[in-house]
């Protein structure tokens, strides 16, 4: 940052004589902590990709969505600039100071449901409460499906036509 000359510096009438050393005093006006002047409001759609990524790095969940979704999904993603949606399979609702989830995921064979979906729920929680401070009150997990070992993805799926 560069020094703005003497003469262009706004003048204040207890530091007429352009003083530094009074800038201190000077910077406390407007009373109180800087952090309750103004309102932060947080998207749905932030708290939906910050619950999607933490979700999908539990060890266990193979994919987010329904069927129907990850089909759709799947398409839009060889799409040029479709790009991955890690908001896949997640709703949030926000309010002011809280938020609740719905995530559906569909699980590996092989895994305990139970322990994933307590994992994924910590591991959610934690992410949002951390990087939103917003109060997670609830996530609520529905497994919509468990992948196979020899079942194809749909993403990685083969296009039937060429």
């Amino acid at each position: 940052m560069t020094d703005t000359p003497q003469r262009n510096r706004p003048e204040h009438p207890d530091n007429a004589t352009g003083d530094d050393s009074r800038r201190s005093t000077l910077t406390k006006r407007g009373g109180g902590d800087p952090a309750t002047r103004g309102r932060t409001t947080i998207a749905d759609g932030v708290v939906e990709k910050i619950a999607g990524m933490a979700a999908r790095d539990v060890v266990g969940v193979h994919a987010m969505g329904s069927g129907l979704s990850r089909t759709f999904g799947a398409v839009r993603d060889r799409v040029p600039g479709g790009g991955k949606s890690v908001t896949r399979g997640v709703k949030a609702e926000v309010g002011e100071s809280q938020t609740a989830l719905d995530l559906e995921i569909v699980v590996d064979y092989g895994v305990s449901i139970s322990d994933v979906a307590r994992d994924v729920r910590e591991n959610v929680i934690a992410a949002v409460e951390r990087m939103t401070s917003l109060e997670v009150v609830e996530v609520n997990i529905a497994v919509s499906d468990v992948k196979l070992p020899d079942e194809e993805d749909e993403d990685q799926s083969e296009p039937r036509l060429q």
